[in-house]
């Protein structure tokens, strides 16, 4: 079984960040986080459960499992829309 389908993901309040140990999810700091495209929520992976969780310093808005949280990643919510290709122009000779 892989670590990465061991690991517990959270969807958690931006008003949260400050009280974050990094020390203790699988991102490094503040600037490594998965933000929501409106910035209200970001996104931690753990593979223990963190104290802060534990004692319900923050408490999550979802906790999920890798799979519902690539499904999640990919709604309009946390994925930018791709920006449409500029026209090529064309040399009329």
């Amino acid at each position: 079984m892989s670590t990465r389908n061991a690991e517990t993901y959270a969807t958690i309040s931006i008003d949260d960040l400050p009280k974050v140990d990094f020390n203790q999810v699988g991102e490094t700091d503040e600037t490594t986080i998965r933000r929501s495209i409106d910035l209200t929520q970001f996104v931690l992976k753990w593979n223990s459960e963190p104290t802060f969780i534990e004692d319900q310093t923050i408490v999550p808005i979802l906790t999920m499992d890798h799979l519902t949280a690539l499904n999640l990643m990919g709604t309009p919510e946390w994925l930018a829309p791709e920006p449409e290709p500029e026209p090529e122009n064309e040399i009329n000779e």
